[in-house]
């Protein structure tokens, strides 16, 4: 599909800036590696043909690993995972998400962002060995892989799949985590507030790994306000609507590169029907299970993960 995504607007000012990488040394303490990294991070930006600029963090030269977040998530969210592993990465921020362009229509789904994604990763991660996505990213991953093959590798799908918002799939908001604050007010008046909000759903991470988050995922407003850092499921009544992923199934058929789907023990995104089906759509795929991780296996057991990525895409 053509990516022109109407017209274009920035990401919003934060009146209350930070120092987005001094927060990573914590990171890495909690990991047990060194820091400073021997791939330094810093931001870096990639303008569309619409104009659309995208926003990423790349971490040192060449990068090997492609990161594509979550809904509602930012590339922060791999933090972790990539001081541990030690690679040069690239970690891109979502359409609407992070630091990178709204897009004037609020398309974000996965084939909107997975158009705007393969140039980004053609031009800035041209030789990487695997490109990482979960949640709206895997979904999003999905359709790159199958659409822009030259462009990934390898495939790793974490805590999704096409069948993700099939009808009478409704959850409860302890089993959607912390994405259930999609659905919560757009503002808070204190950053206490939104830190508590996301404590009360994320029982498996540390407060100190919240408090991060939820920095990088934020902006002070002008009347001292926070709010999210994403535009995300925003439609104004008749603009498109794009949940149903169910026609990307054709998709994972259509996977050329090898393919490992990474879920979450105890999430509730992916049920044993879709794991059949990702096997009966492609047979060759790798299926990995992480104990003691929800949906955001990343932030839940990112030890657990960069073990499952060394084993999948030898350095």
């Amino acid at each position: 599909m053509a990516d022109d995504g109407g017209a274009p607007f920035p990401a919003p000012d934060d009146t209350e800036p930070y120092d987005e990488f001094a927060l990573v040394a914590e990171n890495a303490e909690e990991m047990g590696v060194d820091w400073p990294a021997r791939h330094m991070p810093r931001r870096v930006r990639f303008t569309l043909p619409s104009g659309q600029s995208l926003s990423a963090i790349q971490w040192g030269d060449a990068p090997e690993l492609v990161y594509l977040h979550g809904g509602g998530q930012n590339a922060h969210t791999w933090d972790s995972v990539i001081v541990a592993s030690g690679r040069p990465a690239l970690a891109i921020d979502l359409p609407g998400h992070g630091h990178s362009d709204r897009r004037g229509d609020r398309d974000y789904s996965p084939w909107a962002n997975a158009a705007a994604v393969a140039p980004v990763i053609e031009a800035l991660a041209s030789t990487a060995s695997a490109v990482i996505g979960m949640s709206l990213g895997g979904a999003s991953l999905i359709r790159l892989a199958a659409e822009s093959p030259h462009v990934v590798r390898r495939t790793v799908i974490i805590d999704v799949s096409p069948s993700v918002n099939a009808p009478g799939r409704a959850m409860t908001p302890e089993q959607r985590g912390s994405v259930a604050l999609i659905g919560g007010p757009p503002t808070y008046d204190s950053f206490q507030e939104v830190f508590d909000a996301t404590m009360a759903l994320s029982p498996k991470r540390t407060p100190a790994g919240i408090r991060r988050g939820v920095r990088h995922n934020t902006v002070r407003l002008d009347d001292g306000r926070w709010a999210w850092r994403y535009d995300l499921f925003r439609q104004a009544e008749g603009e498109m609507q794009w949940h149903d992923f169910a026609t990307l199934w054709d998709d994972v058929a259509a996977i050329p590169s090898p393919v490992m789907l990474v879920k979450g023990g105890d999430s509730v995104y992916v049920l044993p029907e879709d794991i059949d089906e990702y096997r009966r759509r492609l047979p060759s795929v790798r299926v990995e299970v992480v104990d003691g991780a929800g949906h955001a296996v990343q932030s839940d057991q990112p030890a657990a993960l960069v073990a499952l990525l060394n084993d999948f895409v030898p350095s």
